[in-house]
Order: C-alpha cells, then sequence, then structure tokens
C-alpha cells in the first residue's frame, strides 16, 4: 500500500475591477507571515502589481508599491511590527535561479514577505513552500477587467490552510 499525498490547497477567484484585486492582495496579507513566498504569473496588465499594492497596504508597508521592472527589486519596510514587504519583477532578467541568487533572495526570505511577479522558471528551486498565483485575463480585449486568479499553496507551509477564506 502507498500513502497517497493530499492534493495542495487552492481556490479559484473572479476579480472584476483593480479595487477588487487590491482588496484581494489586502485580505491574502492577513495570510501570510514573513519566510512568506508568493510567485505572480500573468500575462502583462493582468494586475500583479496592483495585487502588490493591496498587500504591502495589508502588510503595513512604507512606501508606494510600483511595479520595479526597471529596479529590479524594492523593498519596502514595515511601518509597524511586521515584516517587510521584498517586491521582486524577473521579467527582465533571462537566467533562472543564478541571477535571482544575486538579490541574495534566501537571505532575505526568513525576515520577509517575498513577492516574485514574473518568478515562473526562476524561483522555484528557491522553497518548496510558495504561494503561487496565476491571473488570467482576455488577451486583447483590454477593456474587460475581469480576471480569473487561481491560487495554490505549496509544501508544508501552505498544507492545511483555507485559501477560500480569500473568497469570502
Amino acid at each position: 500500500m502507498r500513502e497517497v499525498a493530499a492534493s495542495p490547497p487552492s481556490v479559484q477567484l473572479v476579480v472584476d475591477s483593480p479595487e477588487r484585486m487590491r482588496e484581494l492582495g489586502r485580505k491574502l496579507a492577513k495570510l501570510l507571515r514573513a519566510g512568506d513566498l508568493v510567485m505572480l504569473t500573468g500575462e502583462l496588465g493582468a494586475g500583479k502589481t496592483t495585487l502588490t499594492r493591496g498587500l504591502g497596504e495589508g502588510l503595513g508597508v512604507r512606501g508606494a508599491v510600483t511595479s520595479p521592472t526597471f529596479v529590479i527589486a524594492r523593498v519596502h519596510p514595515s511601518l509597524g511590527d511586521g515584516p517587510p514587504l521584498l517586491h521582486v519583477d524577473a521579467y527582465r532578467l533571462s537566467g533562472g535561479l543564478d541571477e535571482m541568487e544575486d538579490l541574495d533572495l534566501d537571505v532575505s526570505l526568513p525576515e520577509s514577505v517575498i513577492v516574485v511577479e514574473w518568478g515562473e522558471g526562476r524561483i522555484e528551486e528557491l522553497t518548496e513552500d510558495r504561494l503561487q498565483l496565476v491571473i488570467h485575463r482576455a488577451v486583447g480585449d483590454t477593456t474587460d477587467e475581469v480576471r480569473h486568479v487561481t491560487l495554490t499553496g505549496l509544501g508544508d507551509r501552505w498544507a492545511g490552510t483555507d485559501l477560500s477564506v480569500l473568497s469570502a
């Protein structure tokens, strides 16, 4: 007899506006703690930075959360006793973990919440414990604000976490 691994916790949401995407980020912040890695995947304009802006609000960090595309990474210190937010945009990074290692994410991970946009194929080796968010939008239709968001918790950190609280 073999043990069958439980499927990772997952939830699918429909988000119908940028404000609701920020709200999702604020709700998600309540589940996050120092040491968490969040990987965001989605087309250009899908709402990755908007969601991260809401995360920053929910975590109570300093500074405006904007896309770090040209600086690659921004640190937003906590205004209270929570963890800082490290916001990374890996869009311009061509390499895998080697290029990401130059950012010393493994050093920052234990005391920070790290959010990586465009991290797929680049950060999976950093830790088995991560929250993956995939944001789908209608490609080519820029007037449609509806997004389909799939959140999946991977690793021991997320086992048993009820992600359905995000849909409330």
